[in-house]
């Protein structure tokens, strides 16, 4: 596990702070996570302004930087999205295709003309398990 060092400003004091890989990483992802955050808010509060400033001057460029601002803040929506995305990813566990152990509740998926082709075919094949006990008792 690797340690890093990381000076962490409280108000004007400041922190040392001894972090591991993973909660570097939380930490990360949570900043990002919340200047995403920001500028979205801050994004959606100048696109109003902006739109009340294109409505009453009426000039091309104001609604020319207006459509760029709402381009900005849909991009930003986009990358928190990204972010949220990457974060699932790199925190997934890998899982097995198929469980390990038994397999229970099989489903066939055809005609019982199907099914009995397929029993027969098996049959002659010899791949069949008689799972009836045979006891040696018996003469």
């Amino acid at each position: 596990m690797v340690l890093q060092q990381r000076f962490i400003v409280i108000g004007m004091v400041i922190v040392m702070e001894h972090m591991s890989d993973s909660d570097r990483f939380k930490n990360d992802y949570e900043y990002s996570r919340e200047t995403l955050f920001d500028l979205i808010n801050k994004g959606r509060d100048a696109l109003e302004d902006m739109i009340q400033v294109a409505r009453e001057s009426e000039h091309p460029r104001a609604f020319e930087v207006l459509s760029g601002l709402i381009k900005n803040v849909a991009d930003v929506n986009d990358k928190l999205m990204d972010l949220n995305k990457k974060h699932k990813d790199i925190n997934a566990k890998e899982k097995p295709l198929l469980p390990q152990g038994q397999t229970t509740n099989n489903l066939f998926v055809g005609s019982t003309t199907d099914l009995q082709r397929l029993l027969h075919q098996q049959n002659e094949n010899n791949n069949v398990v008689d799972i009836t006990p045979k006891l040696k008792d018996r003469e």
